[in-house]
């Protein structure tokens, strides 16, 4: 079982790593465009990403309710804890 922690973690290294922001600035209430400034070409970049480090497909209809760093984890937790894991 993955923890929420785990999962957080995962989404700070990617948004480090891709758009370069500062560990500071990245909180589970962080919006993702208002506080962030991500517009919905980033939000799929970071769920591609994301998604592959982790070992699952984020499908349109995850994204839709994601605004925050926290809905990210959220969304991954429910897939990873009930077995919607990517097969290879």
């Amino acid at each position: 079982m993955v923890s929420k922690e785990d999962i957080f973690v995962k989404v700070k290294k990617v948004l480090m790593e891709v758009f370069e922001f500062e560990e500071s600035l990245i909180i589970p209430n962080a919006h993702l465009y208002r506080d962030l400034g991500l517009d919905s070409f980033d939000s799929i970049d970071l769920a591609v990403k994301f998604g592959a480090d982790v070992g699952i497909k984020l499908k349109e209809e995850d994204l839709r309710p994601i605004r925050t760093i926290a809905d990210i984890v959220e969304v991954a937790y429910e897939k990873l804890n009930v077995g919607h894991v990517l097969e290879n």
